[in-house]
């Protein structure tokens, strides 16, 4: 490994170290109790102890420092992504790697995530939450929310939408958050530095990695007052929200989160048949990671800490770890596919619309297929699943009916959004592992 990569890798470290030893977690645990609490002490649908407008008033506020947070992670979110896979990619100068990795890696990410959305249309088939919803709570919500209803992404065929994959104008895409892009753009950029004389290698290498530093650096400024934000945000959805909705949707959320514990329990089955992890220890050693997940819905915030902890204690080579988790955090939304497959299906049996076999098919491959390349920022799987109900007949004002319960969902779905892009770091890592003994029992023969 190059020093440039060397000395990313030291001071990501060091960096991180700090958070963990301030305990992060336990702020934020204590932010989150805190900011439901005080969140339905306000709440017209709760406690109610202020007057509505001044509730409003307080969410709003209570809302910034959860805004400016989030705002600042998204700010670093394109350079971070794309520094860390170039770096993934070039680090270690081995095409041979290379190749092996994406193979692999990318019928992994389309098989789990294909898993993940059978899961969630077996479960949502068998509970029909859509048949617990009252009519009355259906047009309230219609009403109080449609103009919020988010817009439906436009669809092209197939053939350009492949040639789309490769970046016309770098501006553009950033300036559309087209991450699937993005990465295509890194992985070309990755391979072409790695294909450098080592000399020029090392110094385009060295460059990524002070590009990535001064992302991991407005990170890290970030993550100091994460647990003001979890409280802020939390404090507003339990005001906005209330109780009222939530148990009205109870039996939805709860399909969501079985099947979301079905996939965490999938890819505990992964770890213990690939690796000599044992699922126990597996989730005692990202539990850090899930909760800084759950609380910030965003997959890019934690991907820092998602690579130190794929390093350390998970073990994976750095090598991997750095590819892989970017390329996770865009690319493998497992929990998002699962996500948007029970709300599409709950959507149609709310509506009364029967769908075909054939139309289930159709709604898989769409799932899979809109869920790679998701920014993996807080809620942008309302405006995928506003894509997915265009196809099936959902009428747009549908999405009201569930956007008062995403974002707990979101906070869900991200924490299994990351166990999974873990998961892939130590298949990988044991694959390759077993590639590299099998090359050197064949040299010495």
């Amino acid at each position: 490994m190059s020093n440039g990569t060397n000395f990313y890798l030291i001071r990501m470290v060091e960096s991180l170290g700090v958070l963990v030893r301030t305990r992060l977690w336990m702020q934020i645990v204590v932010a989150m109790i805190l900011g439901l609490t005080v969140g339905l002490l306000l709440s017209p649908e709760g406690a109610a102890l202020v007057s509505q407008d001044l509730s409003a008033a307080l969410a709003s506020w209570f809302k910034l420092p959860g805004s400016i947070f989030l705002n600042m992670i998204q700010m670093v979110v394109i350079p971070l992504i794309m520094s860390s896979i170039i770096l993934g990619l070039s680090g270690s100068g081995n095409v041979s790697q290379l190749k092996r990795v994406g193979l692999r890696i990318a019928p992994y990410f389309v098989g789990t995530t294909t898993v993940a959305v059978i899961i969630g249309i077996i479960l949502v088939q068998l509970i029909q939450p859509g048949d617990y919803i009252d009519e009355s709570l259906l047009s309230a919500a219609t009403e109080l929310q449609v103009a919020s209803a988010p817009q439906v992404m436009e669809t092209k065929p197939l053939p350009e939408r492949i040639a789309e994959l490769i970046p016309a104008n770098l501006n553009e895409s950033i300036a559309m958050r087209n991450m699937l892009q993005l990465v295509v753009y890194a992985i070309f950029i990755g391979v072409a530095v790695m294909l450098l004389p080592q000399k020029q290698r090392e110094t385009a290498v060295y460059a990524f990695g002070i590009i990535q530093e001064v992302a991991l650096k407005v990170v890290g400024w970030a993550m100091l007052f994460a647990p003001l934000a979890v409280f802020g945000l939390l404090a507003d959805i339990a005001i906005r929200v209330g109780l009222t909705a939530i148990l009205g949707m109870s039996v939805y959320v709860g399909t969501v989160i079985l099947g979301l514990l079905i996939l965490l329990s999938f890819y505990l089955i992964i770890v213990s048949l690939v690796t000599s992890v044992g699922p126990i220890t597996f989730l005692q050693r990202i539990s850090g990671v899930q909760l800084l997940a759950f609380s910030t819905s965003s997959s890019a915030a934690v991907m820092p800490l998602s690579m130190k902890v794929a390093e350390s204690p998970l073990g994976v080579k750095p090598s991997i770890a750095k590819f892989i988790v970017p390329l996770g955090a865009t690319v493998n939304m497992d929990g998002t596919a699962l996500y948007q497959v029970i709300a599409a299906v709950f959507l149609t049996q709310v509506y009364g619309i029967d769908l075909t076999t054939a139309q289930l098919v159709g709604l898989t491959v769409t799932t899979v297929g809109a869920s790679i390349g998701s920014p993996s920022t807080p809620g942008v799987g309302i405006v995928i699943l506003a894509t997915i109900l265009a196809g099936i007949g959902v009428p747009p004002e549908g999405i009201a009916l569930i956007l008062g319960v995403d974002r707990i969902l979101d906070m869900c779905r991200t924490a299994v959004n990351v166990t999974g892009d873990l998961t892939a770091c130590l298949v990988m890592d044991r694959l390759l592992g077993s590639d590299n003994l099998e090359e050197e029992a064949a040299q010495t023969a």
